[in-house]
């Protein structure tokens, strides 16, 4: 299991993988290692997400750690000043300028480590995460339990009414289990 990657010029790590796989779960572990290491922290997390605490990146499970919300991707850069280790929840949220936001702390040797959903409900790539897993220094792939077959599962399924999302629904809709669960690629169907 990898621990903190830290490099001498800083670094990025994305956390990839489908609803309940334990992404910001792993987020907040490397989190916690770098405050055992007195590193300085600071965690983000997208307005659009309004799960849980306003004020806390939260996984699943209820494990939680204090972060700031943000509109925009370069509102980051105003509270990383001190800060030797950044956080970012639910990246493939933000607009595409947080490319060029986790370049930029990088390039200020900020050890970046982001989570998020590398596929949307459709089993298409989301949002920025195709550039972000390409431009990552680290990659950690994290994957949940199908919730018809119980074999691996790589998607997340959509669900409305119980029955599986169209194809042409909205691509967000922040939610829970009430909206979403892990699916093997058999299982996961996204009626057209």
């Amino acid at each position: 299991m990898l621990n903190l990657p830290i490099y001498k010029d800083g670094s990025l790590t994305i956390i990839s993988g489908c609803m309940y796989s334990g992404k910001t779960t792993e987020l907040i572990r490397l989190i916690n290692i770098a405050n055992i290491a007195n590193l300085k922290t600071v965690v983000f997390k997208p307005a659009v997400d309004t799960r849980y605490i306003k004020n806390k990146v939260t996984s699943h499970n209820k494990v939680s750690i204090d972060s700031i919300l943000i509109k925009k991707p370069k509102d980051i850069l105003k509270h990383t000043k001190n800060s030797q280790v950044v956080g970012i929840d639910e990246i493939q949220f933000f607009d595409p300028s947080i490319i060029d936001v986790c370049k930029k702390l990088v390039s200020k040797n900020k050890i970046v480590i982001g989570a998020g959903l590398n596929t949307d409900f459709r089993g298409e790539p989301f949002g920025s995460m195709p550039a972000l897993l390409a431009l990552a220094d680290n990659l950690i792939k994290t994957y949940a339990v199908c919730e018809i077959c119980k074999s691996t599962a790589t998607r997340t399924q959509r669900l409305i009414k119980g029955k599986p999302a169209k194809y042409d629904s909205p691509v967000v809709l922040v939610g829970g289990r009430e909206s979403y669960t892990a699916r093997c690629t058999s299982c996961h169907k996204v009626p057209r």
